[in-house]
């Protein structure tokens, strides 16, 4: 699958790869940053932002488009970054791919398999009948009546555009994600270690990276440090983004210890 993506500023690669119901538009002012010295490209994921859509949602497959994408760019290898699934997307892509990734950095995920989490975002989305609202505040109070969270909504609602007739249509294709949430939450596993630099960073308020997961993480990434980012939650790059960037370059730029 070719995917949509945006590349910016020159460099070394790095591949930048966004999570659940996200895109790349995510990631924008943090790749304006990285393109100082990288040559940065945002994904949009399958099933997400202006990527096509696909019943295959798996991260073998999504490691494929990714793959795709590098070689379509004439991308020998990459420094690659993924939040949450795109975290285990990378991971995937490094691991069936290791002579393509010279750095991988992984944020707020692990290796392990996650319980459900997002029923309640399935819920209303799947309820949301787009064509009976004219308006984004219209949505958004529909969307109200399931989450509360004024943050989760604005997120949710970047994937709501309009089409041709000026109607609201869905940019990810809920249903497809759905039906695949399952492997979304599978761990990831592999016959053999990625051996190259790897960070992890997790958020202190966050619960996906939990004390006791670092050990299973090593098991397949031996050479991997985890750096904890205070004061931010799952999103770290959303909430402390200047953190993010200084501690990315770092790690990049081979100074990390």
């Amino acid at each position: 699958m070719k995917l949509h993506y945006r590349v910016s500023g020159h460099g070394h690669p790095l591949v930048i790869l966004h999570g659940l119901f996200g895109s790349s538009d995510n990631w924008y002012t943090l790749s304006n940053v990285f393109a100082a010295r990288f040559r940065a490209c945002a994904v949009d994921l399958r099933n997400h932002g202006l990527s096509p859509h696909s019943d295959v949602f798996d991260y073998k497959v999504m490691a494929d488009d990714i793959n795709n994408l590098l070689v379509h760019e004439g991308m020998s290898s990459a420094f690659v970054l993924g939040h949450s699934m795109g975290g285990k997307t990378a991971m995937q892509f490094a691991l069936g791919y290791p002579e393509k990734v010279d750095r991988l950095i992984v944020i707020d995920i692990g290796v392990k398999a996650y319980p459900p989490q997002h029923d309640k975002i399935f819920e209303a989305l799947l309820a949301l009948k787009l064509n009976l609202y004219k308006t984004r505040t219209e949505l958004d109070a529909a969307l109200a009546v399931y989450i509360g969270d004024a943050a989760v909504r604005q997120l949710l609602l970047k994937n709501v555009s309009r089409d041709d007739h000026g109607e609201f249509k869905w940019k990810i294709d809920v249903q497809a994600i759905r039906r695949n949430y399952d492997k979304i939450n599978g761990a990831i596993q592999s016959t053999r270690p990625f051996e190259a630099p790897t960070l992890f960073i997790k958020g202190s308020n966050s619960s996906y990276i939990q004390d006791g997961d670092f050990e299973g993480i090593r098991a397949v990434f031996p050479n991997a440090v985890l750096v904890e980012i205070e004061n931010a939650g799952h999103w770290v790059h959303a909430e402390a983004p200047q953190k993010i960037a200084e501690v990315v370059m770092e790690f990049l730029s081979g100074n990390m210890r």
